[in-house]
């Protein structure tokens, strides 16, 4: 399940200040992504990110499955005394669970032992309002995990703002981190169902390819109907001159354009025989 937890670190350093948003409710003038290892044996997780504020550190870690060799009130009392030591400003720091569980571990905000009480926040993404994050870029491929009594609808919501990211990269992006998470909560068929087809169905793009396809059709609709009217005319003269031509010869004819076809027109009044035409289809198409 490291992968999800990994593409969970991959949002938080790429939206920075929307998780901060989110999580601290502030409006950071700079942030920066502590990227360095913290001092002494290092036990940094691959899904734990570092932001740093003006004021505050921000301790992010992200949860698939409740497993760990380090429980993890001990784990966010490390990562507490070393950023605390390291970078002389307050910690905040949330756990945020994906994927739905009983286990106690989820509910359990603090580390306690005989001398140390240690506390931090704990985030249950399925109890989370899904309105929070239907609007918010950086948060967005969270939203299927958020609180809902209804799949379809949820995900139909979830389709409907990723067809409004204008930016075709970015909209692409957004939606294969949205699938991947989708997957921790829903069946395959209904994803697909709804954030692939729903989604590019409703996008301006889409909407723009498909107009452009639909005129490109019946351009060409317009273009095959002038070439069979210009076949059947070519036809009815070269039978009239020639009698019934080869059958060869007439695929030959009948994969012309329309320009082909009415040059051909033209040029076979001066035939008198149908090695002429022969010779006219060769040099002029090349088979």
């Amino acid at each position: 399940m490291a992968e999800y937890d990994n593409l969970c670190k991959n949002l938080a350093e790429k939206y920075p200040r929307d998780f901060i948003r989110w999580l601290l409710n502030q409006e950071p003038q700079q942030i920066k992504i502590l990227k360095t290892e913290l001092s002494i044996e290092p036990i940094r997780a691959d899904a734990v990110t570092f932001l740093q504020t003006e004021n505050r550190i921000l301790h992010l870690e992200f949860q698939t499955t409740i497993k760990s060799k380090t429980p993890l009130g001990l784990r966010m009392l490390d990562y507490y005394v070393r950023l605390t030591r390291k970078y002389q400003l307050p910690v905040t720091q949330v756990v945020i669970f994906l994927q739905p569980t009983t286990d106690e571990i989820a509910f359990t905000t603090e580390y306690v032992s005989e001398t140390t009480t240690h506390r931090y926040q704990v985030i249950r993404m399925w109890e989370q309002d899904a309105a929070i994050f239907l609007n918010n870029l950086g948060l967005l491929p969270l939203a299927p995990l958020a609180r809902t009594d209804s799949a379809p609808a949820l995900l139909s919501q979830v389709a409907q703002s990723l067809a409004k990211i204008s930016d075709i990269e970015t909209r692409q992006n957004t939606a294969a981190y949205t699938e991947i998470l989708a997957g921790l909560k829903f069946e395959q068929d209904l994803i697909l169902r709804f954030l692939r087809e729903e989604t590019m169905q409703e996008s301006v793009i889409y909407q723009y390819i498909l107009q452009k396809g639909k005129r490109l059709g019946e351009q060409r609709g317009e273009q095959r109907g002038e070439q069979q009217e210009a076949l059947r005319f070519l036809t009815r003269m070269l039978n009239r001159r020639f009698g019934e031509i080869d059958s060869t010869i007439m695929k030959r004819i009948q994969v012309l354009s329309t320009a082909q076809l009415e040059a051909l027109g033209e040029e076979f009044l001066d035939f008198t025989q149908v090695t002429d035409l022969v010779t006219w289809l060769e040099q002029n198409t090349g088979n």
